[in-house]
């Protein structure tokens, strides 16, 4: 009885988020080391030094950068066929855009301006794309869906003033997934593994009644295909992967995104031995100076771990911001470093509101067509 208790009480939502740092809200991770970031905007006279860290890219990608801008930097062989889309385009001209360009299902579509993996939906539909579409009130991209079976985050730093960067960080990342025993229902399988406790209200909105489907013995079922932490992944530490030849792959390619130094790359792929040889792997994000180094979610790394390796990155963050500087790159000056902040206040209150559900009665579905459908979430 009491260890039925026990468990219980373990997967209450309150206490697997207290028992595991990994959860606690931003600014209680960071709290305590912000003096440190504040000794660094002291010593480079500047609140927003870090915008001079990519010059190429909006506020160096620490907010508000649009993935549309940051795209087309990208080479062509590295990257998935991306679309973008004004908010407000009808679903007709995004259709006859998607099939012109001979996009086919799965797509994936994302706020041109994203953040911890808020409003990405994979759809595999006309009908998806219509009702994922119409709670959009953002810019949006829709991106070839890259079918590597594999993701991982890998962090990259270059100092400009040497020819060659390195990988500083490498995260694996265990898409949320269930495997059936034959008997339990797909929700009852989330309730064995602790962090997936904390998906179920939103799986519950996404998966409509399939959540109380009933897997085969073994049978392994995907829920969310997308490597974000915030959406049940889980995050494993593989910095010790890293090659000469890996690294030499990944300095060649971000060596060919103009004015890139600083920041993460998540990456879908096959292998790390196909991935280590240049073949089968696509950048489906880059991301910026406000990168973290994810691999420090890893549920085996302790709060201290992740404060060591989130100073390491501010430290390296502050000199290639300063040889940029050196260079004629400038910080982002203070009245816009303060207007960024608030833009993205306003942004993510916007972002919250879009949510996604799959309807119980297949009658809503209208015949022209195809495939399951979301519904929209008022």
């Amino acid at each position: 009885m009491k260890v039925n208790l026990l468990k219980k009480i373990k997967s209450l939502p309150l206490v697997i988020r207290l028992l595991n740092w990994e959860y606690w809200p931003f600014h209680v991770v960071y709290s305590p080391i912000y003096p440190v970031w504040i000794w660094y905007c002291i010593k480079a006279r500047s609140f927003f030094f870090f915008g001079a860290s990519n010059p190429t890219i909006k506020n160096a990608g620490f907010l508000m950068e649009p993935k549309s801008e940051i795209d087309l930097l990208i080479p062509k062989k590295y990257k998935p066929f991306t679309l973008f889309f004004i908010a407000g385009t009808s679903f007709d001209k995004i259709k006859e855009t998607v099939w012109n360009n001979n996009l086919q299902y799965p797509l994936v579509v994302k706020p041109d301006i994203g953040m911890q993996g808020k409003a990405v939906v994979k759809v595999n539909s006309d009908y998806e794309l219509n009702n994922v579409i119409a709670t959009f009130t953002v810019n949006l991209i829709i991106q070839s869906f890259i079918p590597y079976p594999k993701e991982v985050g890998i962090f990259y730093v270059r100092y400009p003033d040497d020819e060659h960067g390195k990988i500083t960080g490498i995260v694996e990342k265990e898409f949320l997934s269930v495997t059936g025993d034959g008997i339990s229902t797909i929700e009852i399988l989330l309730y064995n593994t602790p962090r997936y406790v904390l998906q179920i209200p939103a799986l519950k909105r996404l998966l409509g009644e399939s959540i109380n489907d009933i897997l085969k013995k073994g049978e392994n079922r995907i829920l969310v295909p997308y490597g974000n932490h915030v959406r049940g992944s889980l995050f494993l530490d593989s910095t010790w992967k890293n090659s000469a030849r890996l690294e030499s792959v990944i300095d060649n390619a971000c060596k060919s995104i103009e004015g890139f130094y600083f920041g993460r790359l998540d990456i879908r792929f096959n292998s790390f031995e196909e991935l280590a040889e240049d073949k089968n792997w696509s950048i489906i994000e880059l991301n910026g100076a406000g990168s973290e180094p994810t691999h420090m979610y890893d549920p085996k790394h302790s709060l201290f771990f992740a404060w060591k390796e989130i100073i390491r990155h501010w430290k390296i963050l502050y000199k290639v911001s300063l040889q940029n500087k050196r260079r004629g790159f400038p910080f982002l000056k203070y009245k816009e470093g303060v207007a960024m902040f608030r833009q993205n206040s306003a942004y993510v209150k916007e972002l919250n509101k879009i949510r996604f559900e799959k309807p119980t009665d297949i009658k809503t579905i209208h015949h022209k067509y195809a495939g399951p459908s979301l519904r929209v979430v008022k």
